[in-house]
């Protein structure tokens, strides 16, 4: 199963960084990020909405986002979680 999560990043001497999850794989399609310091959010609706219509289950933290974002009414009634 696929899941949508969120990348780690890091603000390290004025340097944005990203890790990768620990799980050890790398993700195809930047969906967005999120950084909650300056509380800024930017999300890639036309890959998140691929990877739902996909199949794609949203961790919590990305399935939180994503509804104050609107992105679910993007979606067709029967795929709507």
């Amino acid at each position: 199963m696929v899941k949508l999560r969120l990348k780690r990043c890091d603000v390290v001497k004025k340097k944005a960084t990203c890790s990768i999850p620990k799980r050890g794989k790398r993700s195809s399609e930047k969906g967005g990020f999120y950084d909650p310091l300056k509380n800024k959010i930017y999300l890639n609706i036309p890959v998140i909405l691929y990877f739902l219509e996909q199949g794609a289950q949203p961790t919590g933290a990305v399935q939180d986002i994503s509804k104050k974002a609107g992105v679910f009414m993007e979606l067709s009634p029967n795929q709507q979680t």
